[in-house]
Order: C-alpha cells, then sequence, then structure tokens
C-alpha cells in the first residue's frame, strides 16, 4: 500500500520547477493580457476531470502551465474591485508557512508563528496611529466585521448565554460594505437590524442624521449595538467623518467600529486623511489590499482585549494552555471565531522585513498620486465624465458620449455595462464597475504596486475605443 512519501530532494525539483515557471510569469507581466483568453468551455475542459486513481509523480506539475495560463495574471494593469497585486516576497513566506504548516492557534502549537503574528499586529497599529491596539489576523474584512461585531454584540446586547435578545440595532451609512449586513444576520439581528444613514455630496455618512435616527430609535425601544463608520467605501473610496462619529456612538452607548478593509492602511501615507482612527473600538483592515499581500490576508484589531475574550472565549479541555504565563500561556482561540488559523503572519513579516515599512507608504502615496492623475485624464476627455470626488485610490466614471449626445441615463447605464465588458474581453486593462446615484459606472481602483502613469492614460483610451466597438 503507497503513501504520501516524497523525498528531500524531489520536493526541490518540483519546487525549482514551480519556483521557475512563477518567475517566468513575472518576467511576462508586462506583455500578458489583463485578463485571460479563455472561456467557460475552456477552463472546464482543463480543469473538470476525474478524480486520478493513480499518481501522477512529478507530471502533475505539467498542468501547473495551464493554470498560470487560465488564471487572471497579477497584472500591473489590473484595477479592479479592491485587490492588492501579490508582492512576490510575501509568496516566498506563503511557501515556507506551508511547509512548516503551522497551526497559529496558540503558543504551545506555534511559538514562532503566534509571537510573529503578535509583532505584525502590533506594528500595523502603530503605522496607522493606533498604538496600544491588539487583535488578529483573519481571512479578510468580511470576517474582521463579523468578529468585530460579535464583540460589540456581546458588550452591548450579551447574547452568548441567553441568546439575542429583540431589538438590537447597528448604524452604518448607505455607502456600507455588504458585509456588515452579513454579519448582522449570522449574528442573529437580522439584516433589517442595520440602519442605513444618509450620505452628503462626498458619499460620507452625515453625523447630524445619524445623531438624529439614533435618538428617535433609542426612544421607540431599539437598543443599539453598533455605528460602523467606513475608511475608505468599497464605491468610491470616501472616508466618514470618524472624530464625529465616534464621539455620537459614545454619546448613545454604541460600539465605535471603523470598516477600514479598503482605506484604513492609507493612513500610514496620509494619516491627515484619518483623523480619529484611534478612536474606535475595533477596525478592520486589509494587508491583502493596500500592503499588496497574497491573498488572504485581513486583519481586526481593537482596543481592549478582555472584549475579544468575552465574545470569543468557548474552549474544550483539549484546548487547555496548561500555563499561566502571559506568553507561553496565549491563545488566539480565546479572542477570535477560529480556532485552526494558517500561519498568516509569516509573509507579511517578511515583506515588511525585507521592503521597510517606508516603501509601503511611497507605494501606497503613489497609488494616490495615479487616481488623481486617472481623473485628471478622464476630464480632459469631452466623451467621459468623473462619477465621484476622488478621495482615495477608486475612480468612477462613464462614457457620456460628449454635451451633444443625446442618449438617456438608461441607455448610457446600459452602453456602459457593454463597454465594460468590451473592455476586458480586449485585454489591456482590467475595471470593474459601480452604481453611483443609479448610473452604471465603469470603476478603477489603484492598489497595485506595479502601476505606472502610462496606464492611466491607457484605461482613458481603452474606454474610448471600446466605446467605438459598442453598438446599441
Amino acid at each position: 500500500m503507497s503513501r504520501l512519501e516524497l523525498s528531500p530532494s524531489h520536493f526541490r525539483l518540483l519546487a525549482d520547477r514551480a519556483v521557475d515557471l512563477c518567475a517566468k510569469l513575472l518576467e511576462s507581466l508586462d506583455t500578458l493580457p489583463a485578463f485571460p483568453k479563455t472561456s467557460a468551455a475552456e477552463t472546464t475542459a482543463a480543469f473538470d476531470t476525474p478524480l486520478p486513481e493513480a499518481g501522477m509523480g512529478a507530471s502533475a506539475l505539467d498542468g501547473l502551465s495551464d493554470v498560470v495560463a487560465l488564471c487572471r495574471p497579477p497584472s500591473p494593469r489590473f484595477y479592479g474591485y479592491v485587490l492588492g497585486s501579490g508582492e512576490p516576497v510575501a509568496a516566498v513566506g506563503d511557501l515556507v508557512a506551508s511547509i512548516v504548516n503551522q497551526n497559529n492557534t496558540a503558543w504551545r502549537s506555534s511559538p514562532a508563528g503566534i509571537t510573529i503574528e503578535r509583532t505584525v499586529v502590533r506594528w500595523l497599529a502603530e503605522a496607522i496611529g493606533c498604538a496600544g491596539f491588539t487583535g488578529s489576523l483573519t481571512g479578510g474584512g468580511s470576517s474582521a466585521n463579523l468578529m468585530a461585531l460579535a464583540m460589540a454584540r456581546e458588550a452591548k446586547l450579551p447574547s452568548n448565554e441567553a441568546g439575542v435578545p429583540p431589538n438590537g440595532t447597528i448604524y452604518a451609512s448607505a455607502e456600507v460594505h455588504m458585509s456588515i449586513g452579513k454579519a448582522a444576520a449570522l449574528l442573529g439581528l437580522g439584516h433589517k437590524a442595520v440602519r442605513l444613514i444618509p450620505v452628503d455630496d462626498r458619499f460620507r455618512m452625515i453625523p447630524s442624521e445619524l445623531d438624529r435616527i439614533l435618538a428617535e430609535d433609542v426612544r421607540s425601544g431599539k437598543r443599539p449595538v453598533a455605528v460602523v463608520a467606513t475608511a475608505g467605501t468599497v464605491n468610491t473610496g470616501s472616508i466618514d467623518p470618524l472624530v464625529e462619529i465616534g464621539g455620537i456612538a459614545r454619546k448613545h452607548g454604541a460600539w465605535f467600529h471603523v470598516d477600514g478593509a479598503y482605506g484604513a492602511l492609507a493612513a500610514m501615507a496620509v494619516p491627515e486623511k484619518f483623523v480619529g482612527l484611534n478612536l474606535v473600538d475595533s477596525l478592520s483592515l486589509d494587508p491583502h489590499k493596500w500592503l499588496y499581500q497574497p491573498v488572504d490576508c485581513g486583519c481586526l484589531l481593537y482596543r481592549d482585549p478582555a472584549a475579544a475574550r468575552t465574545a470569543f472565549s468557548h474552549s474544550g479541555d483539549y484546548t487547555k494552555t496548561l500555563s499561566n504565563d502571559p506568553i507561553e500561556g496565549f491563545a488566539f482561540f480565546e479572542e477570535s471565531m477560529e480556532l485552526s488559523r494558517r500561519f498568516r503572519a509569516l509573509k507579511l513579516w517578511l515583506s515588511l522585513r525585507y521592503h521597510g515599512v517606508e516603501a509601503f507608504r511611497n507605494s501606497i502615496r503613489g497609488d494616490l498620486e495615479l487616481a488623481q492623475q486617472l481623473a485628471h485624464n478622464i476630464s480632459m476627455q469631452p466623451a467621459l465624465e468623473v462619477l465621484a470626488p476622488v478621495e482615495l485610490s477608486a475612480v468612477c466614471f462613464r462614457f457620456t458620449g460628449g454635451k451633444n449626445a443625446a442618449f438617456t441615463d438608461a441607455e448610457l447605464n446600459a452602453k456602459n455595462a457593454a463597454i465594460l465588458r468590451k473592455i476586458i474581453q480586449r485585454g489591456n486593462v482590467y475595471i470593474s464597475n459601480a452604481t453611483i446615484r443609479g448610473l452604471f459606472a465603469l470603476r478603477a481602483c489603484i492598489v497595485n504596486h506595479r502601476a505606472k502613469s502610462d496606464d492611466m492614460q491607457l484605461i482613458v483610451n481603452e474606454t474610448l475605443a471600446a466605446a467605438a466597438e459598442v453598438v446599441l
């Protein structure tokens, strides 16, 4: 009966092949399309195959060339969604993390892993002006937001023992990320427990409206659980007025959480845009966005670890740490919803050590400058218009055809959707979309350490070329 056997020398041969493939990919990024020339039929034919009964040996790696060819490459011209560009030094850390295969759940299961993660979390907190906060790395902003609101619910509406009382309410802007509604549902509060607060002309939550609605709700018997501000809305990158919102949350006895998954790490480069970030009870941020780390690598920071333990501590005898030492007895599973946890910190630790934090600050500043350049380039084209202020690095715009065009907004929505499909099909740049006041927007979001100034004009050129090909 065969077992899973692989000698160190054979591992080296396999790893050398894989590293060579990756190096060739990185060398060719400037010449590759921003999206692969593929189809559902092609990817299905390549990968939807029977489970092999017998091992293929080293020939199993032959399929990696198909994987690389049919994946979207980590292109310097990828500006879709809010997704970092995959910094290669971090990928080396990921390989080592997979080989040492730590369960980063308690010091006794991973002494170096736990210490490195706690160090990296401290670094992140200090870098964005939240020194003294603690926390943990997560799969992403959605899980960080869920954990933060679980802490808020237990702090303001204790439910772990008796169940969720009625009328618990979460307050967030109309631009809030969809993960907040999902978290409310998963926590037993329900989607309707999320009260959406109007935004101003810059898509920021209006504090006076928050205060008014909170006061009305309290009078009607609702129980405030949390106020969620956003530091970098997913559509436009807008930053809510954090100081004012934090004061209103405290006034009404609500937990103050900031969803900073997109924008909070930009506080490293432009702290003046994030005044009040250190006033929060909890904060989510995503190193796999604006620290360019390979997914997954999110983070939850919080002020009081006791609140995390109140929400998440529920352990069996098999997990007892058997130590009263504050370091050797530490366990992330007492402050997190995860038990088994990947050694996510190693890639971030290695990447930060290799480049230094100033290199990341400069890269973020570069992304911000490129976004402003793109907005300027768009404004110079009579057939295009910018649809929202550019606060961070998200640029929302659309094709209009110019002032003499006679399209209705409904026609322009359809035309711009078709333009987006054509842009992606052409493969020279990759952008995504958003809805801005009911209008279909083309959206370029620059969180890419490989981005170049010339690419900003390329986005404009590709939009105009795609528009010329679209017939509606």
